[in-house]
């Protein structure tokens, strides 16, 4: 094995990148086993510690994996795209139709949950939808996006809101352009709004299906939309 020893600074990261080069260089192949501790502290001219703690950042980027008992062995040879990177690369209506899988069944767990709170919140959210300046796609869009999160919120499942919350930035844009292409607040500004005022009535009345037939049927005109563009 010929790796080239390290400078002295930021051996760590130093010795992630040396061990990363060499898994895309293909020096060790995907299902391989990597050398142990000792002789990769050997190679780079650093001590074990050094080693394990750069093995513990390609196990964290899914590069590696180890194994109790029997050593660290190959995942990947490059990183896995970050998902918020590949969100935004992906079409508007590929993000739509998870987003439906999503959000129609954190509507139902959401009529399920709600607190006083959460209803309070929702009718706040739609009051600030109804608000907008009929101009104004921007902040229309936003508070769109908003009551939607509110009722994400409202499932009190942290992973279902921070999954919500990646689909923004592209949702966002999104539904700009639809709004601003087809000019849907032309004749109504407060476009939706009876579609949102039954959803939040249906959380709040603890109407699980009345919830998540509302929300799909919402959000499947908006993607039937977003196809036209």
């Amino acid at each position: 094995m010929t790796l080239r020893a390290l400078r002295p600074s930021s051996l760590v990261e130093q010795a992630t990148e040396r061990l990363r080069e060499h898994l895309a260089d293909g020096t060790w192949t995907v299902g391989s086993k990597l050398p142990g501790e000792s002789a990769l502290a050997e190679a780079l001219g650093v001590g074990r510690s050094t080693v394990r703690e750069a093995l513990r950042a390609l196990a964290c980027a899914g590069l590696v994996r180890a194994r109790q008992g029997s050593g660290v062995f190959v995942l990947a040879t490059t990183s896995p795209e970050q998902w918020s990177t590949r969100l935004r690369r992906a079409a508007v209506t590929d993000v739509y139709e998870v987003r439906m899988i999503v959000e129609v069944e954190a509507a139902r767990i959401a009529a399920r949950r709600r607190t006083d709170d959460d209803v309070a919140a929702l009718h706040a959210a739609l009051t600030a939808r109804r608000a907008c300046a009929p101009d104004d796609h921007a902040a229309f869009v936003t508070a769109d996006i908003a009551l939607h999160g509110a009722v994400v919120a409202a499932a009190h499942n942290p992973v279902l809101s921070d999954l919500f919350a990646e689909f923004v930035p592209v949702l966002r844009q999104g539904l700009l352009d639809l709004v601003d292409v087809l000019d849907l607040r032309a004749d109504d500004p407060d476009h939706g709004d009876a579609a949102h005022a039954r959803l939040v009535t249906a959380v709040e009345r603890g109407d699980e299906a009345a919830a998540g037939r509302v929300l799909r049927k919402e959000l499947t005109d908006t993607l039937a939309l977003l196809r036209s563009l």
